[in-house]
């Protein structure tokens, strides 16, 4: 570990960032008309300081208001179409890459809960859970009718990738636990939704339709990164060093933004 606090995960955003800051900036780039842009901004600076020197003046500083507004409306809608462009697959980046990055597999004697929402109130008293070896029930299950849902704690006895099953009835539904180390693609949630749900919220197929469980939610502990002597969610430290990147590859390119 450096200076920076560097490790495997904040290694990973670092690269990520850098990539993306560069890549933002070209298509921003090639994608805009960086003379409108050049110039819209040319006049919103010229606006700003005419507050600036004017402002013992109302009808100047008035009419100063009134054009930085109508400038900033046409820098936005020059840059709209390009952000675009960048906004759209960033989206689909940070949803995958949250599943390796956002959570942490659950450690070898660590408790958790697996929670199940069921759509039949009459069927929480019929549900049960089937367990791998490697994973133990610690307590009875708890049922909460007010939510539809039936919550059971578990332990985790030895590294490994399980499938616990939930039994409803005759109904069987499977959901993957993870107890190990390092970064791996994780799953809180399976869901019965629509295609883009899924897409958001989980990385497993979709459970059977019309059928009776809603939600199998395994509670992964959050992952904290550390970089630069502090803890970071790594949505955040990507935001922060892909700005960074992209201020710096922008004035390293002259592309204006």
């Amino acid at each position: 570990m450096g200076s920076l606090g560097i490790n495997i995960p904040s290694g990973i955003v670092v690269v990520i960032s850098l990539i993306i800051g560069l890549a933002m900036v070209l298509v921003f780039g090639y994608t805009s008309d960086q003379k409108a842009i050049h110039i819209a901004k040319d006049r919103l600076k010229a606006h700003l300081l005419a507050l600036r020197l004017f402002q013992d003046q109302i009808r100047v500083v008035l009419l100063a208001y009134v054009r930085i507004v109508l400038a900033t409306g046409r820098y936005f809608r020059l840059a709209f179409k390009p952000l675009l462009f960048v906004i759209v697959p960033i989206t689909f980046l940070i949803v995958e890459v949250d599943r390796y990055l956002g959570s942490v597999p659950l450690s070898t004697g660590e408790t958790f809960l697996i929670k199940a929402r069921i759509d039949n109130p009459d069927l929480l008293n019929q549900a049960s859970l089937q367990l791998p070896d490697g994973l133990a029930s610690t307590a009875p299950p708890v049922h909460e009718p007010a939510e539809n849902t039936i919550s059971w704690r578990l332990i985790a006895e030895r590294t490994g990738e399980y499938a616990v099953n939930v039994q409803v009835a005759d109904q069987v539904f499977s959901k993957r636990v993870v107890v190990g180390s390092g970064v791996q693609r994780l799953s809180p949630v399976r869901v019965r939704g629509k295609c883009w749900e899924r897409f958001l919220v989980s990385a497993e197929p979709a459970l059977p339709a019309n059928q009776s469980v809603e939600v199998i939610d395994v509670q992964y502990p959050s992952r904290e990164i550390a970089f630069a002597g502090m803890e970071w969610n790594w949505i955040w430290l990507f935001f922060v060093l892909s700005m960074t990147a992209g201020f710096l590859f922008k004035s390293i390119l002259g592309i204006e933004i």
